[in-house]
């Protein structure tokens, strides 16, 4: 780009400033307005349903979606929902509420934010957290307002004495940030307020998610008291064909080191990601870049792709994320909602819909070329039995079952060496594959020379149901490609859920390192890490046979050559403190 400061600004004047604001609301999920009760057949043995999750965060009931406002205060975490109080479909929003000491159990409280001003009336939708100095909490969230705009609101606690933040109070002046005919903002695409930081001029920044046709904003807004705030004369940054960022998160990473940073960080030896949920696809992509905070501008680093096939958090079912910096931990922390493969009629049966992973570690690594995710340290407080295996080849066209464990609701890492066969792998002869295209072309039951191989998670006795995470290993311009693969072809019967396979191509070379592949299995849910946390795929699946007791857990190899395993562990997961 020959002039990036000129483009954006030509970008935001002449096509946000001279564009139509459009007025008609447009929600990214469906309305099913006769599911909007709680079905009759909910009753507390559903929470011991086959199909709930043992230690992901879920309410006893209902639909939930986006995380929001995560953040510590006072040595207490405090996880905010997207929440349906009336349904398990989407609907009637609020804040659900719940705090924890750990980030695995959890204690819920009354909702926080709810619809009681003419700036929310319509619905409460996204936001984020920022501690102001001195340690208060302000939270900013999207509204639709009574003339079906979306529009940004101010909340903050009641009573800073209490820990728990129990109650939220909104400012009386709301909404602070609105579309206005002067500022020709869409009115139905201006969404998902960032958390804020402070720029070298001491005042608050925040990005706004918005589009201008298929051009994604992230529409900045700066303010010196947290209440008043005037929109910048051009956007942090957009990109063209990516259509509108939901959930934008901006935040700034350390080039050495995996320690987390505080939102208003600045330096020499820190780069910044600007991270967008794109609507269209449902998924979150990222990029990794410098920040002029002077000018208020945001370049991608060479190479970054932007849009759909850039990089991503998480290759399956992972969306809305925010992240939070941990004061107590140092650390950045990544929650996701991993929606649902089942079907609406399903889901309302079953009396809810919507999980969240497991809070991740984020940060960059060594190449800074992309980040780097692991399931917090705490989550191991839930390992129960072990079961350890010594290094073994796993011949090709064999599997081998782990046994010792709960097979439903286990933590399972094993590593694998194949530089003794790299001969034998397979060529990519097409100039270029897109790697979820070709997982499922390449399926856990397509032999292939080197792969797959991997864990078959939730199998039935006869296999008639599985859901494989595997690798296979390519030769590509004389270089070894790694296709990690999260296989949903048959995992389950039933015809109604979504099956799709998921895939993605791992940045490692297995000539020189081994593949590591570790997967948090629970009920419902598989959230599958590569190398040390460079890939990661969440899988949900709903299989009809491959339930309770009746599961199993295999480490497979369907290639033609052989593996060594030079590592297993596992463990039986217990259930988390969460209802």
């Amino acid at each position: 780009m020959a002039s990036p400061s000129i483009s954006l600004s030509f970008l935001f004047i002449c096509v946000l400033f001279l564009g139509k604001g459009v007025h008609q609301l447009e929600a990214s999920h469906h309305i099913f307005a006769r599911y909007q009760t709680s079905p009759k057949i909910f009753h507390k043995s559903l929470i011991n349903q086959a199909y709930r999750t043992g230690y992901h965060f879920q309410p006893p009931k209902n639909w939930i979606n986006d995380p929001n406002g995560p953040m510590v205060y006072k040595g207490i975490y405090h996880f905010f929902y997207q929440y349906n109080p009336k349904g398990a479909v989407w609907g009637n929003i609020v804040w659900g509420h719940s705090t924890s000491t750990d980030l695995v159990n959890w204690t819920p409280h009354k909702p926080a934010i709810f619809p009681s001003q003419q700036a929310d009336i319509k619905g409460c939708w996204s936001g984020s957290a920022t501690i102001l100095p001195g340690g208060k909490p302000m939270m900013l969230y999207t509204g639709v307002d009574s003339q079906l705009r979306q529009v940004q609101n101010l909340a903050m606690p009641k009573n800073l004495s209490d820990p728990y933040l129990t109650e939220w109070i909104k400012y009386r002046k709301n909404p602070v940030m609105a579309p206005t005919p002067k500022n020709k903002i869409n009115a139905s695409a201006f969404r998902d307020p960032t958390t804020a930081w402070l720029g070298p001029d001491k005042m608050w920044r925040v990005l706004v998610g918005s589009r201008v046709n298929k051009l994604g904003l992230a529409i900045l807004y700066k303010s010196k008291d947290f209440e008043h705030w005037t929109l910048a004369e051009k956007p942090l940054h957009s990109a063209e064909a990516t259509g509108i960022w939901e959930c934008p998160d901006f935040f700034p990473v350390k080039i050495d080191g995996n320690k987390g940073l505080d939102t208003s960080a600045r330096g020499k030896k820190v780069k910044y990601v600007l991270k967008n949920s794109l609507d269209e696809t449902k998924h979150d992509y990222y990029t990794i870049g410098t920040y002029d905070a002077v000018k208020d501008e945001y370049f991608p680093d060479k190479g970054m792709i932007e849009g759909d096939s850039g990089l991503r958090y998480d290759y399956g079912k992972f969306y809305a994320s925010k992240t939070f910096f941990d004061s107590e931990k140092q650390r950045r922390v990544l929650w996701g909602w991993a929606n649902e493969s089942s079907n609406v009629k399903d889901d309302v049966q079953k009396g809810w819909a919507g999980v969240q992973a497991i809070p991740r570690n984020v940060w960059l690594d060594k190449s800074g070329k992309q980040l780097l995710q692991w399931p917090i340290k705490e989550i191991e407080k839930l390992r129960g039995n072990q079961v350890k295996w010594p290094s073994k080849i796993l011949e090709g066209g064999s599997k081998l079952e782990v046994t010792g464990v709960t097979a439903g609701q286990a933590d399972i890492e094993v590593g694998f060496e194949v530089s003794h066969e790299l001969e034998k792998v397979e060529v990519l002869k097409e100039k270029w594959y897109n790697p979820q295209l070709l997982c499922s072309k390449k399926s856990a039951s397509v032999r292939g020379g080197l792969g797959p191989f991997g864990f078959l998670t939730f199998a039935s006795n006869t296999l008639s149901e599985y859901t494989a995470i595997f690798f296979r290993i390519y030769k590509h311009h004389k270089k070894h490609k790694v296709l990690m693969c999260s296989d949903q072809s048959r995992s389950s019967l039933n015809k109604y859920n979504d099956n799709t396979t998921y895939g993605v191509f791992v940045d490692l070379d297995p000539a020189r390192e081994q593949l590591s592949l570790k997967s948090l299995i629970d009920r419902s849910i598989v959230e599958s890490f590569s190398g040390g946390g460079k890939a990661v795929i969440t899988s949900r699946v709903y299989p009809t046979q491959a339930i309770d007791n009746q599961i199993k857990l295999f480490v497979f190899n369907n290639g033609t050559s052989s593996v060594k395993i030079t590592y297993l562990n596992a463990w039986s997961m217990k259930k988390a403190q969460i209802s």
